[in-house]
């Protein structure tokens, strides 16, 4: 006999689940309430109600016996004729060379795929022609050294650049002087006083900062592309140099040891700086590899 047994916030609403469940009208079962609803004190202590929901024996349709289904003859399966194929062996691997019988199409089926060895193989090139790119477009864009002043600029005083780096230094707390100039090409600006540290901060990271905030703050809003150029206390010589020397020493490094040297990270001015160092060793390539701000160069011997 089917019974359904269900909950609900009153019994109405539980015999109701309880039909749905079994697919019954109200008149083709016995309803028996097992637990009464309660509201409880403000929500405390209430229950749901439950009921129990039996077909009644007298609703059940006499069913009729069912016949024996007849033996169906199973039907006379057509051979498939297989094409025949020639056969190479590589080692203990069967690879098929040739099939016959079959037209262009149905031959692409028979013939082997890259294994799971030469995929990975593949796939591992390919990522690492991705990473191990020479240093191009954004890489190799500073045309123009940072560390050199150009001869024709003009002083601005009233330049965008200076109003901004003043109000940085001033809200910063800081105390610095700022000295702003231009050509037709390019703002340049020269940062001195008792705070330049502050600034310039871990291997001139902040200066960066500085200056690229700066190139938005001159180029807002206005036609064509001025490049800007923020120095403190001839900063940017100094790194170039030391960068010039490190090339070098990293650079004998790699000859003497057979191999390579990695740096580490470095924006694409510095990485330039790199490259162009070493171009007159001919004993030694240079390269970049990875992703920004994580691309670093490379540094291999030539056998």
């Amino acid at each position: 006999m089917r019974y359904s047994e269900k909950w609900g916030d009153n019994i109405e609403n539980a015999v109701e689940l309880a039909l749905k469940e079994l697919r019954l009208s109200r008149d083709q079962v016995e309803v028996t309430v097992l637990e009464q609803p309660s509201k409880g004190f403000f929500g405390i202590g209430s229950r749901l109600a439950k009921v129990r929901v039996e077909e009644k024996a007298s609703s059940r349709p006499v069913e009729a016996p069912e016949r024996p289904a007849a033996a169906e003859k199973p039907e006379k399966q057509e051979k498939i004729e297989k094409p025949e194929k020639k056969i190479r062996y590589e080692g203990n691997k069967e690879i098929c060379i040739e099939v016959c019988g079959v037209d262009e199409e149905d031959e692409k089926v028979f013939r082997p795929g890259p294994s799971r060895k030469e995929r990975s193989r593949r796939n591992k090139q390919k990522r690492n022609e991705k990473k191990a790119t020479p240093d191009s477009g954004a890489d190799m864009t500073e045309t123009l050294s940072l560390s050199e002043r150009p001869a024709d600029l003009v002083e601005d005083p009233d330049n965008p650049a200076k109003t901004f780096l003043e109000s940085v230094a001033k809200e910063m707390g800081i105390d610095i002087n700022v000295k702003v100039s231009k050509n037709a090409e390019c703002v340049y600006a020269e940062i001195d006083g008792p705070d330049t540290g502050t600034v310039i901060g871990k291997r001139g990271a902040t200066l960066d900062a500085i200056q690229y905030l700066a190139s938005l703050v001159v180029n807002k809003e206005k036609p064509g592309y001025t490049r800007v150029i923020v120095d403190a206390e001839n900063y940017r010589g100094k790194r170039e140099r030391t960068l010039e020397k490190l090339a070098y020493r990293l650079a004998d490094k790699a000859v003497k040891t057979g191999k390579t040297v990695r740096l580490e990270p470095m924006n694409p001015y510095e990485r330039k700086v790199i490259h162009t160092a070493l171009q007159k060793r001919p004993e030694v390539s240079t390269r970049s590899e990875g992703e920004e701000p994580y691309r670093r160069v490379i540094i291999e011997a030539l056998k």
